[in-house]
């Protein structure tokens, strides 16, 4: 299998999430999480460890949900960590994510509060 792209800014984490998620590529999904990342999801839960992240990105993705590439909103590092975000449709709040720039100098999420409909 070919080296999968890495995200080379924290901006890259969302649009390598939603290409992944459109081809069906759970175990790439998981790849854009820390080993010990935190999802808060499902609604009310959470999901720990990147192993754990690939199991619920199996079940979501098995149901073939589309997911549109957004904006983000401005980016906020302090040195190697940064929060992330886009607006969600209604326009209330924002979905946000906390990544880590990591020794080689990608980025991976760290913690993550997505919203997202599943069919």
């Amino acid at each position: 299998m070919a080296p999968r792209e890495t995200a080379q800014t924290p901006e890259d984490l969302t649009r390598l999430f939603v290409e992944r998620s459109n081809a069906g590529d759970a175990d790439g999904v998981a790849l854009l999480y820390e080993e010990n990342a935190v999802l808060a999801y499902p609604p009310g839960k959470q999901t720990v460890g990147r192993a754990a992240i690939r199991e619920l990105w199996a079940e979501v993705l098995s149901h073939k949900p589309h997911f549109e590439a957004e904006q983000p909103l401005p980016t906020l590092v302090g040195g190697d960590i940064a929060l992330t975000s886009t607006p969600p449709r209604d326009g209330a709040g924002a979905r946000a994510q906390v990544v880590r720039r990591q020794p080689d100098g990608s980025w991976l999420r760290l913690l993550d509060q997505p919203e997202f409909v599943v069919p």
